[in-house]
């Protein structure tokens, strides 16, 4: 089996998270989506075990108390969260780099149970105003979920110093090629095989 290496990418909620997370593994074959698993439900357009492992709360938490999650959180309107790690571990086995996209303290756990086996990248918005501006313009969002995301931010982002790179989403290319700079020596340093 390779050495297990993982990639974990956080952001506060409108920060250009997902959309560089998209790029990397559109760019990178050997670098894979961790599919999360949610209480949340579906939306129309979402599938279970591509999109997200849709779980009740009562198979999430017989999932807690059996210790089936590498990290989990409850996060807005009461869901849960969490990164399963037999997804991890077939990741792995099959000769992939799992890219976690999850939430601040989860990258912490798995950071802390991985430690230099994990890269982990905190992408950060310019300021809150610009974040603000961001979530606003989604067209998706109420006043209240954009209150509860920036204030949620503001203390994502004093976190952002124990993450290994901070990289500032000011220009979506610019983030990526920074992104790439730090990554592909992290790819380059592992014996993996296909």
């Amino acid at each position: 089996m390779p050495d297990p290496k993982l990639i974990v990418i956080v952001a506060p909620s409108g920060a250009g998270k997902t959309t560089l997370a998209r790029k990397l593994v559109s760019e990178f074959d050997q670098i894979r989506f961790s599919v999360s698993a949610t209480t949340r439900p579906p939306r129309s357009y979402e599938r279970d075990g591509i999109d997200y492992f849709f779980l009740s709360d009562e198979e999430f938490q017989k999932k807690i108390d059996e210790g089936d999650f590498l990290e989990w959180e409850e996060v807005f309107n009461s869901y849960r969260y969490g990164t399963l790690r037999s997804v991890i571990e077939k990741q792995i086995k099959d000769g992939y780099f799992p890219l976690l996209d999850v939430e601040v303290n989860g990258a912490l756990n798995v950071k802390q149970q991985f430690g230099d086996r994990c890269i982990s990248l905190f992408i950060r918005p310019p300021s809150l105003e610009v974040l603000r501006d961001r979530l606003t313009s989604r067209g998706t969002e109420t006043e209240h979920s954009i209150a509860y995301r920036l204030n949620r931010a503001e203390k994502e982002l004093n976190l952002a110093h124990k993450f290994d790179h901070v990289i500032v989403n000011d220009h979506l290319d610019r983030a990526y090629d920074e992104i790439k700079s730090i990554l592909i020596p992290f790819l380059q340093n592992t014996q993996i095989n296909h």
